[in-house]
C-alpha cells in the first residue's frame, strides 16, 4: 500500500516529540485523562442543558469548555502517538495489536456503562414517577459521548513510559 501526503503529515504530527513532557509520565497522562473526562462530562451536560433546557447559559459553558477539551484531546492523541487516529497502513504490527486491545477493552467498559445507563434510566422512571422518555435522551447522549471517547481514554491510560522518562527528568526540563 502506498502512503499519502495526508498519512505522512498525520504520522509526523502524532509523533512530534516537542510536547512530550506534557504526557511523558503515567501521572501526567492520568491527569490529562481525568481532566479530559471531566471536560467531556461538563461539555456534554451543558450541551444537553442547551438543547433541552431554557436559556443560553449552558451554551456558554459548552463554548468555554471546547478549547481546553480540544487541546487535551491533542495531548492524549500525542501520548498514544496517534494509535487511534492514524490509518492502519501507518502502524506496525505491534501497534495494530495494541489498537485492537484498546478497542476491545473500551467496548467492554462501554457495555457496562450502557447496562448502568439502562438500570439508571429505569430506576429514575420508577422512583420519580416520570415517563422513561424524560431520562432516555440525555442518558443516550451521555453514553454516546463516553462510547466515542472511551478508546482514547483507555489508550492514553495504557501507554507505557518510555525508557529514561521520569518525573525528575521532566521537572528539570520544565
Amino acid at each position: 500500500m502506498t502512503t499519502t501526503r495526508y498519512d505522512r503529515h498525520m504520522y509526523a504530527l502524532m509523533n512530534d516529540r516537542r510536547a512530550a513532557a506534557v504526557h511523558a509520565t503515567t501521572t501526567r497522562r492520568r491527569l490529562a485523562v481525568t481532566a479530559h473526562v471531566a471536560l467531556t462530562a461538563v461539555g456534554v451536560g451543558a450541551w444537553i442543558g442547551t438543547v433541552f433546557g431554557p436559556g443560553w447559559g449552558p451554551a456558554l459553558v459548552v463554548a468555554g469548555a471546547l478549547l481546553p477539551w480540544v487541546l487535551l484531546t491533542g495531548v492524549l492523541n500525542g501520548s498514544t502517538r496517534g494509535l487511534l487516529e492514524l490509518r492502519g497502513r501507518m502502524l506496525d504490527e505491534r501497534q495494530l495489536v495494541e489498537r485492537d486491545r484498546v478497542r476491545a477493552l473500551a467496548h467492554r467498559i462501554t457495555l457496562w456503562l450502557l447496562v448502568a445507563a439502562v438500570i439508571g434510566a429505569g430506576a429514575y422512571s420508577a422512583l420519580a414517577d416520570a415517563p422513561l422518555r424524560a431520562a432516555v435522551t440525555p442518558v443516550l447522549v451521555g453514553v454516546l459521548a463516553a462510547h466515542w471517547m472511551m478508546p482514547l481514554w483507555v489508550a492514553a491510560l495504557r501507554v507505557q513510559d518510555e525508557l529514561g522518562d521520569t518525573e525528575d527528568e521532566f521537572a528539570e526540563a520544565s
